[in-house]
């Protein structure tokens, strides 16, 4: 792996140097000393023959000979036009779907290796040309001998040493700046690489992608917002997918959605509350939405359906982090900023100690200048990446289960405004967020919690009878003490247990705020005391 790596890393340079990308560093204005590193670069000291590329182009192309982990970060960064220069970003959409393909005939061998038959048993028609391509894998069309137009997705060959030597380098990377950095440990970059190293290998497991695409179909079953295509099974294996084939516009195609008079605001909007609804109300949300995989149903322009393919990463947040993410969007938006600060502090976002006046005086000095704007025009991506700026000054940590989540909110915003430009990405997002919060406290949900934990009690009955009878097991140096005991002792034990059984009920079910769960706590507490006290 070592050797791996260190080729790995002169492979690097050369592509760095073929196609110049020192140049595009060197043009950002950067301090005198990063600008002096132009006249140390042994490969800057020699002529060499120009390429005829754009800037865009030449890093696409780079990006592309460097494989797949360097891809997506190119699919990254073109999904946010509004952050680089029209010709870059044009050149990095083609990365979305447009890779060049790998041989067919090997696509083939693989997928007869995977499904242990011939093409032609399991296909009446296989079209050997890729449909698409990707960095992970590549997509043909055909049709199952029952009749079903599908498409066969099929994983490229010797992809995984590749992938494991890019880590490796991050991982160096990563530890180094540990190493060097205060700031670099707050943000636990070994984790994040840690994170990504498991996402990018989840993304070459089908079996886990054709999961997550039937998890979030039956999501939004019948549903007027997204459409997931249905996933074949009996044909699925690690290394090959097959699922329906969809017929759409994709969705950076504005000419052709303009030519079917697609209602524009309302498929902003409607991605808008796509993502707040896989985030709140299913807490599974597909954490890969570039354009490439996206469509437009063409059924209804005028009442538009996504359809979504890819559901390779996804994403999920647990009910904490869900309720303080809400909360955290509301009091930002009323420029609550002491509100926010609260609660940073607590949900362990930053320490306990923090000082709550200067971490609210530091918000409110990134933040207000933001508001003097339209609300429109405030861009959600860089409202976030600001205040996390501002608390990591306060030794804020950062959220390894919030990235995916933070990278996808950065995708849909600047898919929103490439479609509509005017799109208000609060506005659409406030009244779901007020709908769910007041579901949350909804006497129907507590009463489904309620009732979902009263199916736990014989299992805790069982548990407190348990620790009865271990308390009450006579050592034979207390036996005669035990005898003697009052017979009081049993009640007592019986309403410790009881008090223990009302306090977890009672935490379990969740309360309205941090306050709630001191009535438990003091529940809990007595029937420890009691117990503990008998015994």
């Amino acid at each position: 792996m070592k050797l791996l790596a260190i080729r790995r890393l002169f492979r690097i340079q050369r592509v760095v140097i073929r196609y110049r990308l020192d140049d595009l560093l060197f043009a950002l204005p950067l301090p005198w000393w990063m600008l002096s590193l132009r006249y140390v670069l042994p490969w800057r000291w020699f002529p060499r023959k120009k390429l005829e590329l754009s800037r865009g182009a030449a890093l696409r192309l780079a990006l592309q000979d460097l494989g797949p982990i360097f891809i997506k970060f190119g699919q990254i960064l073109s999904t946010r036009r509004d952050l680089l220069p029209p010709d870059i970003a044009d050149e990095l959409m083609l990365l979305q779907d447009r890779v060049p393909p790998f041989d067919p005939q090997v696509a083939v061998k693989l997928i007869e290796e995977q499904l242990g038959a011939t093409i032609s048993d399991v296909f009446s028609r296989f079209d050997i040309q890729p449909l698409a391509s990707a960095s992970v894998a590549q997509v043909h069309s055909a049709k199952l001998k029952t009749g079903e137009e599908v498409v066969v997705k099929v994983v490229r060959p010797g992809l995984k040493p590749i992938i494991g030597s890019d880590l490796a380098w991050l991982f160096i990377l990563a530890k180094t700046a540990e190493r060097l950095s205060a700031d670099a440990r707050l943000l636990h970059p070994v984790d994040v690489v840690s994170d990504y190293e498991k996402t990018i290998y989840d993304e070459l497991d089908l079996l886990r992608e054709a999961a997550n695409a039937s998890q979030l179909k039956r999501n939004f079953d019948g549903s007027p917002l997204l459409y997931v295509p249905q996933i074949y099974w009996d044909w699925c294996r690690p290394k090959v997918l097959v699922m329906e084939r969809i017929y759409g516009i994709q969705v950076t195609d504005l000419a052709a959605l303009a030519d079917q008079r697609t209602d524009m605001k309302m498929l902003a909007e409607r991605g808008v509350e796509i993502f707040f609804t896989q985030v709140f109300r299913d807490s599974f949300f597909h954490a890969d939405m570039h354009p490439g995989n996206i469509f437009v149903s063409t059924v209804n322009p005028w009442s538009p359906q996504y359809i979504a393919i890819d559901c390779g990463i996804v994403g999920s947040l647990t009910p904490e982090d869900q309720d303080y993410l809400a909360r955290n969007l509301f009091a930002f938006f009323k420029r609550d900023y002491r509100r926010v600060a609260q609660l940073h502090i607590d949900s362990g976002w930053v320490p306990a100690n923090t000082k709550l006046n200067e971490f609210e005086a530091a918000i409110r000095t990134v933040c207000e200048p933001i508001f003097e704007k339209p609300l429109k025009e405030i861009s959600f991506g860089q409202v976030l990446m600001r205040l996390f700026q501002t608390a990591r000054r306060f030794n804020m940590e950062v959220q390894p289960q919030l990235v995916l989540l933070q990278k996808t909110l950065l995708n849909i915003e600047g898919l929103g405004r490439q479609l509509y430009p005017d799109l208000d990405l609060w506005s659409t997002a406030q009244p779901f967020l007020e709908r769910w919060m007041r579901e949350r406290v909804s006497p129907k949900t507590l009463l489904r919690n309620l009732h979902s934990q009263v199916e736990q009690i014989p299992h805790l009955a069982g548990m407190t009878r348990d620790l009865l009878e271990r308390l009450s097991q006579p050592h034979a140096k207390n036996q005669q003490l035990r005898v003697q005991e009052p017979r009081d002792g049993w009640f007592l034990r019986l309403l410790g247990a009881g008090h223990l059984a009302a306090g977890a009920l009672l935490a379990s079910i969740g309360p309205l705020h941090t306050a709630g769960y001191w009535p438990a706590g003091i529940l809990l507490a007595i029937g420890l005391y009691l117990i503990v006290r008998r015994a």
